[in-house]
C-alpha cells in the first residue's frame, strides 16, 4: 500500500538512520580481515608532520588490541600506508593542488611520506600483508581486492586513519566491489574531532556497520 510521507517523516527516518541505524552485517571470523589504514609515522608520531593526527596517537592502544584479538582468532590483519610508490607518477593528477598540502608551509621534509613505515607500537607481523597505496581509498591502485578474495573474506573491518579520507574512502571503495563493511568508531580517527562524528553518520547510513571495538571482539567471539 502506497503514501505519501510529509516533509517532516522523511527528515526523521533520516536522521534516526545517520545517528543510530545499523547494517544487517555480521561478523563472521571465517570471512572477515582487518584493516589497518596508515597509522604510520607520518600521522602518528607526536610532532614530527603538520600531519600529525593527535587522536590517531590516543587510539594506538585502543587498535593494538582489536589487532591482538583478530590475531587470535584467525582474522588476517592487513596494513596500508603512503610512500614513495612508482616515483609518485601513480597519484591522482589534482592532488596535489588539494589545500590539505599545505602550501602555505614551503614544501615538507623530503623523509615524510618517502619510506613508509608502520607505528613501532602498531609493528606488522611478519606474515602479515603490507600494501603501499598512491591515494586515500585502499583499493585503489593495489591488490587489495585480489588479496582479500583469494584470502575468501568477504567483510572487513575498517581501523586507522583518517576516518574521512582514507578510511572513510576505503569503505565506500569496499562497498561499492560487494563487501561487507564494518568501521570502528574507536578505532578510527581525524584530524578535527568535529568531523570525526559526521564522517562516522554518513557510513552508518549508507555504507556499512558502526561499532565500538568492544562490540567488535564480541562479534568475532560470537558473543553477539
Amino acid at each position: 500500500m502506497t503514501r505519501e510521507f510529509s516533509e517532516d517523516e522523511v527528515v526523521a527516518l533520516a536522521r534516526h538512520a545517520y545517528r543510530h541505524g545499523t547494517a544487517e552485517i555480521q561478523l563472521v571470523p571465517a570471512r572477515t580481515a582487518l584493516l589497518v589504514i596508515d597509522m604510520q609515522d607520518e600521522f602518528v608520531r607526536p610532532g614530527w608532520t603538520p600531519y600529525w593526527v593527535p587522536d590517531a596517537t590516543r587510539r594506538v592502544p585502543q587498535i593494538a588490541r582489536l589487532v591482538a584479538a583478530c590475531r587470535a582468532c584467525g582474522v588476517p590483519v592487513v596494513y596500508t600506508l603512503f610512500s614513495a610508490t612508482h616515483g609518485y607518477l601513480d597519484r591522482p593528477a589534482s592532488g596535489a593542488a588539494m589545500p590539505n598540502r599545505y602550501s602555505e608551509l614551503g614544501g615538507g621534509d623530503p623523509a615524510w611520506f618517502r619510506d613508509g613505515r608502520i607505528w613501532q607500537e602498531l609493528a606488522p607481523a611478519p606474515a602479515e600483508v603490507v600494501i603501499h597505496k598512491p591515494s586515500y581509498g585502499a583499493f585503489y591502485d593495489t591488490p587489495l581486492e585480489t588479496i582479500l578474495r583469494n584470502l575468501g573474506r568477504d567483510t572487513v573491518i575498517i581501523s586507522g586513519t583518517l576516518t574521512n579520507l582514507c578510511c572513510g574512502t576505503t569503505a565506500r571503495q569496499a562497498y561499492e566491489r560487494g563487501f561487507q563493511v564494518v568501521v570502528g568508531s574507536d578505532v578510527t580517527a581525524t584530524n578535527d574531532p568535529a568531523v570525526h562524528e559526521h564522517e562516522l553518520m554518513t557510513l552508518r547510513y549508507g555504507f556499512a556497520r558502526v561499532l565500538i571495538t568492544k562490540e567488535i571482539i564480541q562479534a568475532l567471539d560470537g558473543r553477539s
